[in-house]
């Protein structure tokens, strides 16, 4: 793929994100925003959802990646561009290094957590099996705006953060168990 249209393509997928990032400000959490491309389609989406789920693996990344797996059927996800408007932290560095992912294309770096290379290049080790194709500050001025408003309301008092729903959403229940094994009996 030519440069140019790579980095086209990488701004149109990111603005992607941003949508996403913007729903998860939206509910009053921290505004990422993810997506997962395969073969030019966006196959996942996920925004930040800790807050109402009180669930720390929740985050935009982890999110999109479950919804990949599922609809690619297989946790191996080959070829696959996760694109997301914050740099990874640790744990969905990590899970896109599992799941075998080509490419993260992240928007504004993380000096306090990101896993690129703002505060630990988790994604630059070549100790893992599996390596992953970086590429950092797309859009960043644009998803670091987000952020740093979402911040300043935030401490201003002029937004609450997010509070867990009293019935959760539709998109916010968990994945049914789809265990088939029978357990024996005692």
């Amino acid at each position: 793929m030519e440069k140019e249209d790579r980095a086209t393509s990488d701004e149109t997928f990111m603005k992607e994100a941003l949508k996403e990032a913007y729903k998860a400000a939206a509910k009053g959490e921290v505004p990422v925003g993810a997506v997962v491309v395969s073969n030019g389609e966006v196959i996942a989406r996920g925004h930040n959802l800790k807050e109402r789920l009180n669930d720390p693996t929740a985050h935009a990344e982890m999110l999109a990646l479950r919804e990949a797996a599922l609809r690619l059927g297989s946790w191996r996800l080959n070829g696959c561009t996760l694109y997301v408007t914050m740099e990874p932290c640790p744990m969905c560095a990590g899970a896109a290094i599992q799941g075998r992912v080509q490419r993260i294309v992240y928007g504004a770096p993380d000096p306090k957590a990101g896993a690129a290379g703002s505060c630990v290049d988790l994604l630059g080790e070549t100790c893992f099996n599996h390596r992953v194709e970086v590429a950092g500050g797309v859009l960043r001025e644009k998803c670091a705006r987000l952020l740093q408003e979402f911040f300043r309301k935030l401490r201003a008092g002029e937004i609450a953060a997010a509070a867990p729903p009293s019935e959760p959403e539709e998109e916010c229940r968990p994945l049914p168990n789809n265990n088939t094994s029978s357990q024996p009996t005692p």
